[in-house]
């Protein structure tokens, strides 16, 4: 008998803890188990058929917001196909309110509610050692299709001690160039009112007697990254103590690990700790949402904002961590102001990566009651993101979703790193300059388009023109800086100067050919990354100043880069770093 689980992914780089973590649990039959896994840039014609050719004798899918509509299509077709294959669903987007989806999807035998490696190794034991099983409608986590449309609910699953759950990863072939997701722990301290984790109560931890082996086992395949899918990482000291400490001491120089935190719960201790790693081998995704009081307090979240910008800057200045913030558009009492002034507080503390999201009302999420309360409309279908509140217009999110595309574009990207830093310079706060960039962007037509690294910076200048024109020299000058810190451009921006008066400079210099670059500035560009004010900005230097970009040497947390002013001398040189 084959067993198929199908997981459709948002991107290839992705893999499916669940589906993995189901098998592996069911150990005892796994000889009858496979796995398929596709992505939403696959055709549904494409999976349809890879799917039928796999002949499956029960087919189960792992159902989040970014592939619902495509299970939901390929149950209704594969069912046309194969009338008798027992169907089955399980995720987070099929366990709350699971009679409507099985009446809106007849197709559908059933659904496996909340954690599935019990339940799923008991549908196992079903199919495959039929009589010795219990019914399909006494099974606990179960909710099936019973005689003449009836639904049947079987008993609630109790859930499993994290030790018990078997280590998925023991044929890392399967997970080439693809990011391994790893789990720690289950459940969360908070209730966060838009949040799913808030609805299961307790924690649970797997013992580090279990899960130092598995991180050596990384360690020792030098996989590129492992990202922690617990929900608050830091929420036990002596847990997050543990493993940070093992990752450090057991450091390949190649594996970088990925935890979600609440920074403001960070000590003393830990902070210490993180702060003495090798730079580039932790990341940390920390969810800030909002700094509006009324507004944290309404979506029940528990957080001290001073505590945490305090946490984020002095990581900041370890400069050895990378920093993903998040902030969440279209929360109960959130208006336009104020969440522009969320962004200013946030934006303000420099992270590698500001991540402006927007709400989505889940389903078992305390805010989803609520929404009549809160004047939420959201999307119908998946992602269900909010699309006005009694606070937000549907039109000022529109003016957010620009912000979000200017954000993505020309900071998180890293590539126009000192040009941003020159433009905030002209505005209190920055939220301002990037809606204004991305209504220039809607203004010209440019939305919507593929464009160039060599195309937005056209674009950055020409929106600098009108923005700014007292100092496009400026602009000029660190866009070529920018250029050239990511890579040896092939094509010179058409700005630029002729580089022919230095031809014997670049080659005392630049003596691994395309491995180095000189450029001459007429600005000091270390005034612009210290952030000195425009106003008290000297017009230009009396004589150019020279930069050399190694492309050999580059920042572990930008990928930029090193660059530094050099002087015309043999004997010299003062390098600093980019960015």
């Amino acid at each position: 008998m084959n067993i198929l689980l199908v997981a459709i992914n948002a991107k290839y780089i992705h893999s499916n803890l669940a589906v993995y973590s189901l098998k592996s649990y069911a150990k005892k039959y796994q000889g009858h188990i496979r796995i398929a896994e596709f992505t939403i840039n696959h055709r549904v014609n494409y999976i349809l058929q890879e799917i039928y050719k796999q002949n499956p004798d029960v087919l189960c899918f792992s159902c989040y917001i970014w592939n619902f509509r495509y299970v939901q299509e390929l149950a209704t077709e594969i069912h046309k196909l194969l009338p008798g294959l027992p169907i089955w669903a399980g995720g987070p987007e099929v366990s709350y309110e699971p009679e409507i989806f099985l009446e809106k999807n007849p197709a559908v035998s059933g659904v496996l509610l909340g954690e599935g490696e019990a339940t799923f190794q008991e549908l196992c034991r079903y199919y495959l050692e039929v009589g010795k099983g219990r019914p399909l409608g006494q099974i606990p986590g179960l909710i099936v299709r019973g005689k003449e449309g009836s639904l049947l609910r079987g008993p609630r699953r109790e859930t499993l001690p994290m030790d018990s759950l078997p280590f998925c990863y023991s044929h890392l072939e399967e997970f080439q160039n693809r990011i391994i997701y790893y789990e720690t722990s289950r459940g969360c301290p908070f209730s966060c009112s838009y949040c799913l984790s808030s609805i299961e109560k307790g924690l649970r931890f797997r013992s580090f007697s279990i899960v130092a082996p598995e991180l050596q086992f990384f360690l020792d395949h030098q996989v590129p990254q492992v990202k922690f899918v617990d929900r608050t990482f830091n929420c036990s000291h002596s847990h997050a103590m543990e493993i940070w400490q093992y990752v450090k001491e057991h450091d390949n120089g190649v594996t970088n690990f990925h935890f979600e935190v609440s920074a403001d719960l960070l000590t003393e201790e830990e902070l210490s700790l993180l702060a003495s790693m090798r730079p580039g081998l932790a990341q940390l995704e920390i969810g800030v949402q909002s700094t509006y009081g009324p507004t944290i307090q309404e979506i029940h979240r528990a957080m001290d904002l001073q505590r945490l910008g305090a946490a984020v800057g002095r990581l900041r200045q370890a400069g050895n961590i990378h920093q993903h913030l998040d902030l969440i558009a279209g929360l109960p009492k959130e208006g336009l102001e104020a969440f522009s002034e969320s962004f200013r507080q946030v934006y303000q503390w420099k992270p590698q990566q500001l991540q402006l999201g927007f709400l989505k009302v889940l389903k078992g999420s305390w805010i989803y009651g609520h929404k009549k309360e809160y004047g939420i409309v959201c999307q119908e279908y998946p992602p269900y993101e909010v699309m006005e509140t009694h606070w937000l217009s549907y039109g000022e999110l529109l003016k957010i979703k620009l912000v979000e595309e200017m954000l993505e574009v020309y900071y998180n990207s890293g590539q126009f790193e000192l040009t941003i830093k020159a433009l905030e310079l002209t505005v209190e706060n920055p939220f301002f300059l990037y809606l204004r960039l991305g209504e220039y962007y809607e203004r010209h037509g440019l939305l919507a388009i593929s464009h160039s690294r060599m195309g937005r910076s056209e674009i950055l200048l020409e929106f600098a023109r009108e923005w700014d024109l007292a100092h496009l020299g400026l602009y000029q000058e660190t866009l070529i800086f920018d250029l050239y810190c990511r890579e040896n451009m092939k094509t010179r921006p058409k700005w630029a100067p002729d580089l022919s008066e230095y031809k014997e400079m670049a080659r005392r210099y630049c003596k691994k050919g395309k491995l180095s670059h000189l450029e001459p500035f007429w600005y000091d560009m270390e005034q612009i990354r210290r952030g000195r004010a425009l106003d008290d900005y000297p017009k230009r230097q009396p004589a150019r100043q020279f930069y050399l970009f190694s492309y050999e040497e580059r920042d572990p947390l930008t990928g930029q880069a090193k660059a530094g002013k050099i002087h015309d001398k043999k004997d010299k040189n003062d390098f600093g770093t980019a960015g």
